[in-house]
């Protein structure tokens, strides 16, 4: 979470109103197409397509480190990947469709969530006991266990989907 602050630096504020038309139109117009989106293979191609984006963004930075291009790059990455937040989640609750199941997937995101963050935690704290204390190499290491994690995600979601789709 904290890197997002490292990261967007460079950009000026009216990019985020900018970023917030982006997302709230983007958010519209998939909305729009729910009729068509709510089954099991729309649902992985954009669970695919998102961490795809985020596994782009993350490339991007780590090749051209701290710049404008890789901030705006980043922050696109990311508005991107919200358009679809609300799809995701309403498919996930129709896809699991049991209380119990929808129950046990928040709860296992909120862990993971929770894991991730006393890590990075704990990375920057390592870092900083190792004497790496400027911000943008702390982010930027950071980012390559981010490149391994994102490629273990984008396997897990073929692994996931593989029998459903077949």
């Amino acid at each position: 979470m904290g890197s997002i602050f490292v990261l967007y630096t460079p950009l000026e504020p009216s990019i985020y109103s900018l970023g917030g038309i982006f997302l709230a139109i983007g958010m519209l117009v998939v909305a729009k197409f729910y009729n068509k989106i709510m089954n099991i293979e729309a649902f992985f191609y954009i669970t695919l397509l998102v961490e795809v984006v985020v596994l782009a963004f993350i490339c991007a930075f780590l090749i051209l480190n701290y710049s404008y291009m890789s901030a705006l790059l980043v922050y696109l990455g990311y508005q991107i990947t919200f358009v679809f937040c609300s799809y995701l989640v309403r498919m996930e609750t129709i896809a699991l469709r049991r209380t119990e199941f929808i129950s046990f997937a928040d709860v296992m995101k909120q862990k993971g969530y929770l894991v991730g963050l006393v890590l990075s935690y704990l990375f920057y704290k390592l870092l900083d006991y190792i004497n790496i204390t400027d911000k943008q190499v702390q982010v930027y290491d950071l980012h390559i266990g981010l490149l391994a994690l994102e490629v273990v995600i984008v396997v897990m979601i073929f692994r996931s989907f593989g029998k459903k789709l077949a």
